[in-house]
């Protein structure tokens, strides 16, 4: 066990040593995982609430997409997009199957997904309504990737602060207020962008009838609307994508973080009608829907969509879940502030600083997030069972407790 702890404490010096240091990392050095369960270099097991931030939505190493990625690197691991991918062409075919979208368009991660839909919106708006029609409507509070288009688009100074100037072309609005939404329409709007849920700002969930208001305004005045599932999609909510519990559909949606399972796939969905807009040359990505991780991806689709057992079992877990937390909001009222989410994103709002309790729950074998300061963010893999449940609850009183 020694020996053990001294390669983590020299791998721990050599990341600080090499890696530009661009992420606040836990002292830990994670080496295995299956399931629900990782397990560091150390031997310590812990039960994983973060779940890769919301990516490993069938848990670590799930037998399905190991066996794809398996089989894949045996027969091809990459070509160029200048000819047909196999697995692209399915994975693509899936996605609108199960979706509101005709046309896909693949890239590698959530930010590239989103500054594809930038693009997009904008070369829309252009061929559509004219020069003019360039700006798109976000949230405060938002959270859309950290390249420049999409850092701008997050309605978050924190994240664009040292990287000015910032692109033009975006407005911000508080999330949830549909009124504020309206005044700020101008000449120059082309679109709306908007996370169903919040999920970096806090896990803030609208009103039920908000996006419902949200697509009549943008109908109304001729605007795309843009849903980021980055981070609510592919089950994560109960259902495949977060938009079909409002009643609505996107003209444009994002994905990437659970699509591929544990790989790095991200992807822009559209509409026949705006899609058209995108032509050869217009916009590309080397490794986008290589056949590796589009394998991934398929495996991990078909897995989630079987029967329905793993949505079912989201919801339900999920509103155990939030029962289980409610219970101890009632405990520690006093340090406890709100307790909200939708199928396993799940967030726990404190009086104090969040930090602190991430590290006293590692210490007890259990991983969890903090964003926003003071909001505990449960993101576990969609297959925990309320035994894993009970376990974190119990481990967040004692930490709570102290």
């Amino acid at each position: 066990m020694e020996a053990k702890k001294n390669v983590a404490k020299e791998l721990i010096e050599d990341s600080d040593r090499y890696l530009m240091r661009t992420y606040n990392r836990q002292p830990l050095v994670l080496r295995k995982g299956r399931g629900i369960k990782v397990w560091g270099s150390d031997g310590k097991e812990y039960l994983d609430f973060v779940g890769g931030v919301a990516v490993n939505v069938l848990g670590h190493c799930h037998p399905k997409v190991v066996i794809a990625i398996q089989k894949q690197a045996q027969r091809l691991l990459h070509v160029s997009n200048l000819y047909h991918i196999e697995p692209q062409i399915k994975l693509a075919k899936l996605l609108c199957t199960h979706s509101f979208a005709d046309k896909v368009f693949f890239c590698n991660s959530g930010a590239e997904a989103n500054e594809a839909a930038i693009k997009l919106t904008r070369k829309y708006a252009k061929e559509h309504y004219g020069q003019e029609r360039f700006e798109i409507i976000t949230a405060l509070n938002s959270f859309h990737g950290r390249t420049l288009a999409t850092v701008t688009a997050t309605g978050q100074e924190k994240f664009q602060k040292g990287f000015e100037p910032l692109m033009p072309g975006f407005r911000y609005v508080p999330f949830n207020d549909i009124n504020a939404l309206q005044s700020a329409i101008t000449t120059n709007t082309c679109a709306v962008m908007l996370e169903p849920i919040q999920g970096e700002g806090g896990v803030k969930v609208p009103s039920d009838d908000y996006f419902k208001k949200v697509r009549e305004v943008c109908d109304k005045n001729g605007l795309l609307l843009i849903l980021d599932e980055v981070q609510t999609g592919m089950g994560r909510t109960g259902r495949l994508f977060a938009y079909e519990h409002y009643g609505i559909t996107p003209d444009i949606m994002t994905l990437a973080k659970g699509l591929g399972g544990g790989v790095p796939i991200g992807a822009m969905l559209a509409t026949e009608r705006v899609a058209a807009s995108f032509q050869p040359g217009s916009h590309a990505s080397t490794f986008g829907g290589n056949p590796l991780v589009c394998a991934a991806a398929i495996a991990t689709l078909e897995a989630i969509l079987e029967d329905g057992f793993i949505l079912d079992h989201c919801n339900r877990m999920g509103a155990y879940f939030i029962k289980k937390l409610s219970q101890l909001k009632d405990d520690y009222p006093e340090k406890i502030v709100d307790i909200r989410g939708k199928g396993l994103i799940i967030a726990m709002e404190l009086t104090i600083d969040g930090t602190p309790a991430v590290r006293a729950c590692a210490e007890k074998g259990v991983l969890i997030n903090c964003t926003a300061g003071n909001v505990l963010r449960f993101t576990p893999p969609l297959l925990v069972e309320e035994k894993d449940i009970d376990h974190l609850v119990d481990v967040m009183g004692e930490v709570l407790g102290k």
